[in-house]
């Protein structure tokens, strides 16, 4: 059942049990009903990462986050923040972040996901990668699938195949998912982004999405909600040279009372002097010990 067209079956959804199933669907339901395909699938990472968190979220852990695979459930209590750091090529990683962005408690930002076809999950789109904000890592999730889905672009050299010939067990069927993208003319980069903004806005505005940023062969596009600082700033910005994607990674040990930075930055993609606008903040940007930390080495 979690690998049905929602946009297909009866009132847009199907019949699961247990919470992260549940989680998954409900996240997936608003993009069924616009007739867009999609299966629950397309939360299953965010879904799990936020069942996780919940272990967390008790007395005398100020702030943690669960990492599962790229997809990032956030626990943070009044007064806490954290500092994610995105990263346009992961063998750059130890070199630093391309640019940072801090999320606090009072921003209600609790998901952060990242698609597109150079991840590990098939996609419909071209995007290098979709970075998203929300308020759960499960919306964060399904809204990184489908805006990265909308990111498409019409050139004879982009290489497509089903889905179900390059994986047995993928949800997408035989629908064409992107194996290649060539180095594309700079109109074709900025249609194809322009189309994933503009979806994204649309997400934005609707409410399950808090923040985007879209990244295209050195291409970005940020958008912010309306009022927040640096709102929708789509603009032809020139990110970093493209790489393997672009990954999100908090700053900071997810270990109960751990110290963190000063709370009053809204969460958001702000310009700043980084080769990749965001919200570049005076810390040191995260590093693969960083991670190495979370997972307990």
């Amino acid at each position: 059942a979690l690998r049905a067209n929602l946009a297909q079956a009866a009132g847009h959804t199907v019949p699961v049990r247990g919470p992260i199933a549940r989680r998954m669907v409900l996240a997936c339901r608003p993009y069924a009903e616009q007739g867009l395909f999609v299966t629950a699938m397309a939360a299953v990472a965010g879904s799990v990462a936020q069942e996780l968190i919940a272990f967390f979220e008790r007395p005398g852990i100020r702030r943690a986050y669960v990492n599962n695979g790229g997809d990032i459930a956030l626990h943070l209590a009044p007064g806490e923040a954290f500092d994610i750091g995105l990263v346009v090529d992961p063998n750059r990683l130890p070199q630093g972040a391309d640019g940072q962005f801090r999320i606090d408690a009072a921003s209600g930002v609790r998901g952060i996901a990242t698609s597109g076809w150079r991840g590990r999950s098939l996609s419909l789109g071209i995007v290098d990668s979709v970075t998203v904000l929300a308020a759960s890592a499960a919306q964060a999730d399904a809204a990184a699938t489908l805006i990265a889905n909308a990111v498409v672009a019409s050139d004879p050299r982009i290489v497509r195949a089903p889905a179900n010939t390059l994986r047995d067990d993928s949800d997408l069927g035989e629908l064409l998912a992107t194996v290649q993208v060539p180095t594309l003319p700079r109109s074709t980069v900025e249609q194809a982004l322009a189309a994933g903004a503009a979806f994204a806005r649309h997400e934005i505005a609707a409410g399950r999405v808090r923040a985007a940023c879209l990244c295209l062969q050195g291409e970005v596009r940020m958008l912010d909600a309306p009022g927040a600082p640096g709102a929708d700033n789509a603009h032809a910005a020139r990110a970093a040279p493209p790489g393997r994607g672009v990954g999100a990674w908090p700053h900071g040990s997810a270990r109960a009372n751990c110290s963190g930075p000063e709370p009053g930055a809204a969460a958001g993609f702000h310009r700043s002097p980084s080769a990749l606008p965001g919200p570049i903040l005076e810390t040191a940007p995260p590093t693969l010990s960083c991670a190495a930390k979370l997972a307990g080495a």
